[in-house]
């Protein structure tokens, strides 16, 4: 069994509005997934779905975590399991620094883990751990005494993103759009750091609409997402498919008209 495992999976707006139409997929570890598809398929519903976003309602299907059943689960109950999302818009918190927020989440983690214990990380091993990731991900020291993406650029963001993902080393990584908003040496930095977490330990499920970050993830698999549902499977080669031809035969109100 994969470790994430969606079954007929359904998602519907808050006003009844089904956006996921029956949705199946599974990510074992060392395993990249990439999800493809046009702006307004639904590709954010399903992330948002997975990690348990409660302005969007499961009408049918069931979501798997390690062969537990989490479809009913609130979002800090999947992370304990090992399940994160990193954001497409991430916000801004003001007054909480990278740090403070970095090792709330860490001993939010372990205190979950612990059956409620109070578990603390030892500053030394959190102080060591960070900087490490840091230094990995090319993420300037100063950044890690200022306030969570308040004023940070895109890709500032997306890099605070992926460092909470090397310091919480989730089991499963979703990246709603990550590659969004970045300049190619951010793209860069961002898919490096992805790369180098998926192995044994962690799959990642990618969402994109551009091909150009799996020019530095390439993906075991990848699949077409038109309209709330999967409609086509295949290995890397589809996303190259994908970036030369668009989505014009798997969409036909494109077929001769313009994509945007």
């Amino acid at each position: 069994m994969a470790l994430l495992e969606i079954n007929d999976l359904h998602v519907a707006l808050e006003d009844g509005t089904e956006i996921v139409k029956g949705v199946d997929l599974a990510v074992s570890p060392d395993e990249v997934h990439a999800v493809m598809g046009p702006n307004g398929s639904g590709k954010s519903t399903l992330a948002y779905a997975l990690m348990g976003h409660p302005g969007y309602e499961i009408t049918d299907g069931q979501i798997f975590f390690d062969g537990e059943d989490v479809t009913e689960m609130g979002a800090d109950e999947r992370a304990v399991r090992g399940l994160f999302l990193a954001f497409q818009y991430p916000h801004a918190i003001p007054g909480v620094t990278v740090t403070s927020f970095l090792r709330a989440a860490i001993n939010a983690l372990r205190k979950a883990r612990a059956g409620g214990q109070d578990d603390p990380v030892p500053i030394p091993e959190f102080r060591k751990d960070l900087l490490a990731a840091m230094e990995r991900l090319e993420v300037p020291r100063e950044m890690a005494q200022r306030y969570l993406n308040e004023g940070f650029s895109g890709g500032e963001k997306k890099r605070i993103e992926i460092l909470q993902m090397a310091v919480l080393r989730p089991r499963v990584a979703v990246l709603d759009e990550t590659d969004s908003g970045l300049d190619i040496d951010a793209l860069k930095t961002v898919a490096r750091g992805v790369k180098e977490l998926v192995g044994p330990q962690m799959g990642a499920l990618v969402i994109t609409h551009y091909q150009r970050i799996l020019n530095y993830i390439e993906p075991d698999f990848v699949h077409v997402f038109v309209d709330g549902r999967i409609v086509e499977e295949g290995g890397p080669e589809l996303a190259h498919t994908l970036e030369a031809e668009g989505y014009k035969a798997f969409v036909p109100e494109l077929v001769g008209g313009d994509e945007s």
